[in-house]
């Protein structure tokens, strides 16, 4: 193995360990010493890697920026949204659901995220919550949405019910399972579940 595929290794454990910790402890209580154990490495490695703690936090946050960014070009890709825009919200949530179930560096930075002690310059929600409204506006002029049923509404509940999966679904997985997430939409789109 050459340097640069071992220092990659390296970096790739330090995420994936501070993933680990930030989702146990929180980013307050996680120390670069724990990462560091838990990756295997030194913290003269870890510093040489990433300059603290914060450096590292924001790499987790980027993955799970990217990884909103996968869940939004696979479902374009698909091409349905201007014809099943609330369909390709279900599955676009049910996958969401699926990463933050399966992957602790997306869930992780999607914790970090929100953690508002951190001041966190990346806004994981937000970006989610943009596909959410885009999706509905589109559900709204296509006249999909049940009568009475705000885009806005629906758009903040959504949100938040995923943000309240994700926090309930790392003490118990059942929470982020694609049933529930069917359940809860076909409950916020008033009685008509997409698809």
């Amino acid at each position: 193995m050459d340097k640069q595929e071992r220092a990659a290794r390296t970096r790739e454990s330090l995420v994936r360990a501070a993933a680990e910790v930030f989702a146990e402890e929180g980013f307050a209580a996680a120390s670069v010493a724990t990462i560091s154990r838990r990756a295997g490495v030194t913290t003269g490695g870890f510093h040489f890697h990433f300059a603290g703690k914060a450096a590292l936090a924001r790499a987790v946050e980027d993955r799970s920026v990217e990884a909103v960014r996968q869940v939004i070009d696979t479902a374009r890709a698909a091409g349905e949204v201007a014809s099943d825009p609330l369909g390709v919200l279900l599955d676009s949530t049910s996958a969401l659901m699926a990463l933050l179930a399966e992957d602790v560096v997306v869930r992780a930075g999607f914790g970090l995220s929100a953690d508002v002690s951190r001041g966190s310059r990346v806004d994981v929600w937000g970006r989610w919550r943009l596909w959410v409204d885009e999706l509905l506006e589109a559900a709204e002029r296509g006249g999909t949405l049940a009568e009475g049923v705000s885009r806005r509404d629906v758009a903040r509940a959504v949100v938040a019910s995923t943000v309240g999966l994700e926090v309930m679904g790392a003490a118990e997985p059942g929470w982020v399972g694609p049933e529930t997430v069917a359940r809860i939409w076909t409950l916020m789109l008033g009685g008509q579940g997409p698809r």
